[in-house]
This record gives structure tokens, sequence and C-alpha cells, in this order.
């Protein structure tokens, strides 16, 4: 059973808390689970905020910018997971917009906070069998030999490379060759990186140019389609969609985490995050760090596989 709700609100607060819950329920039609929910955080809200005193309505129009953000900091702190953080911020937000329309209070201060953002879900990294039975089977799926083996060089690619989907269909013609031991890419916001490439990249490269029907030339795209034009994203998503279903993938098997992959083996072999963050193009070793994330996930699943007390009484 449910706790009664407690609001840290004086004698004069306390009803217009109560008209507010009024007009969620029969203005707005939140059901009484929604209704809950909000009422129970705007009350840790109220708690939070201030500890010491019955909250007053002069008080919450007092409160100031540091004061909503001195809450959050608080509730970060005590590791509330930022969906949570965002659903009790919009709670407070849509109770200050009731006194703000209703002319019962006005805060301008909480219009400037914002809604804690979501850690980007990574999609979950192939085993290295995995892998490379996508590089081995992808040719299968193809109408033709040639697009077989041009999807396996673009799978090659941002397996062995890191590449963005949308990076290694940007390549020309000249931009790899034989003898080339770095392949410069400019990425996301034109930034340029360097990333190092193994021999097995120009050797799929090579294969797919050899039985390519169309005569290629310096500076024009290096993957086309059945048609000669550029190559699009949505092709290569389709034929993963296709091969994952043969050999028995999840869903979250997409180009993007052939590149999730290529990142999450290196970390596993011991590769600094700075490096990591270089081959990648991140920006931000912040966004690199979220592979640390994925590691830890992984060492702690195989520690509850393999540890002999996780399977005793």
């Amino acid at each position: 059973m449910k706790q009664d709700i407690k609001f840290n609100a004086d004698a004069s607060l306390l009803p217009i808390i109560t008209k507010w819950q009024d007009w969620l329920l029969k203005q707005r039609l939140y059901s009484p689970h929604t209704l809950d929910a909000y009422s129970r955080d705007l009350a840790i809200f109220l708690e939070k905020v201030n500890p010491h005193k019955a909250l007053s309505l002069d008080d919450l129009a007092g409160l100031e910018v540091r004061d909503f953000r001195r809450f959050l900091s608080e509730r970060a702190a005590q590791y509330v997971k930022k969906s949570s953080m965002g659903r009790e911020l919009s709670a407070v937000k849509n109770f200050f917009k009731w006194l703000d329309i209703n002319e019962i209070a006005k805060n301008p201060a909480i219009s400037v906070i914002s809604t804690p953002r979501k850690g980007k879900i990574l999609p979950k990294a192939l085993e290295e069998d995995d892998a490379y039975n996508l590089l081995c089977e992808i040719t299968d799926v193809a109408q033709d030999a040639w697009q077989g083996l041009r999807d396996r060089a673009i799978l090659c690619l941002l397996y062995g490379c890191g590449l963005r989907i949308s990076e290694a269909l940007a390549l020309n013609i000249g931009d790899i060759t034989a003898q080339s031991d770095f392949l410069r890419i400019k990425g996301k916001g034109n930034k340029e990186r360097v990333v190092p490439l193994l021999p097995i990249i120009w050797q799929c490269i090579d294969a797919y140019l050899a039985k390519s029907p169309y005569q290629l030339n310096v500076g024009e795209p290096l993957f086309l389609g059945a048609r000669g034009e550029r190559l699009s994203p949505r092709i290569v998503q389709r034929q993963l969609q296709k091969l994952r279903g043969q050999i028995g993938l999840s869903d979250n098997v997409t180009p993007h985490a052939l590149r999730h992959t290529f990142a999450t083996q290196l970390l596993r072999k011991g590769v600094d995050l700075r490096s990591i963050q270089e081959l990648l193009g991140h920006s931000s070793l912040i966004t690199t760090q979220r592979y640390t994330d994925v590691q830890t996930e992984t060492l702690q699943n195989d520690y509850h596989k393999a540890h002999p007390l996780e399977k005793s009484d």
C-alpha cells in the first residue's frame, strides 16, 4: 500500500496544491496513477528545496535559479536516474505553470531550468565470432556477387576502422589504395581524423572493385548502388536486417553497432580511452567514456556467470 503524501507546505499552500491536483484530474484528465506520481514528485521537491520550514506561496515565488539547480544537484548526488529527475522536474514545472496561468504566483526562474539530458543508449557490442560471421556471410544476401563484395567491404570499414556508415559511404575512389596505411576521414562538424588501415580492408575493397560493373575514376563515389549512384545507408541497413534474421542475431545489430563493437573490443584489449576517442572522432572524452559503462556491464555479467558462489544456494 502506498504511503500518504505529505507536502512540506503551510496552511495557506496546502489548499492551493489540492486545487492543482483537482485540475490535473478533472481538467487535464490525468489518470489516478499519473496524479499520484506528479503529487509525489512535487512533495519531493518541496521537501528537498527547503527542509527547514513549511513552505508558503511567497517562498515558492521567491525561489531563485540556484535553488532549483541545487535541488537537481542533490538528486543527482543521491544517484537518482536522469529519467526520474526529468519526471520530477516536469511535475514541478507543471505546478508552477498552473500557478502562473491562474495568477496565483509567478516565478520566472523555473523557466531557465532545463530537463536533465538522458545519456544515449549504446547498441550492444557484438561478440568477435558474431562480427566475423557478419563479414563472412553478408555476401549471401546480395542479389549480385559484386554487391555482396561491396557490402562486405563496407562492414569491414565499420568494424575495422570504427567508421560511421555515413563516413564509409562518403569515400571516393583514391581515398584508399593498396599503399595506404592510414585513412583520412572527415566526420561530424567537418572534424578530420586519421585511422589506421588493416591490410584486409584494402583486400575487401579491391575484391569489390574487381567485380564492379562500373568503371570508376578518381574522385568518384567508391561504393555504388545497383544503378551506379552513390550507395544509400538504407541499403546497407536493409542487407544487415536480412542477414541477422538468417543467422539469428538480435534487432540491435545495425551498421552503427559495428562501430560500437570496434570501440568496445579495443577497450577490452587495453587500448586507452584517449586513443579510442581519436579513432572514433569524438569531440569530447565524455562521449567515449560511455564505453566504460558497456565494459563494466560485460565484466559484471561475466563475473556472475563464472564465479562459483553465484551458483551456490
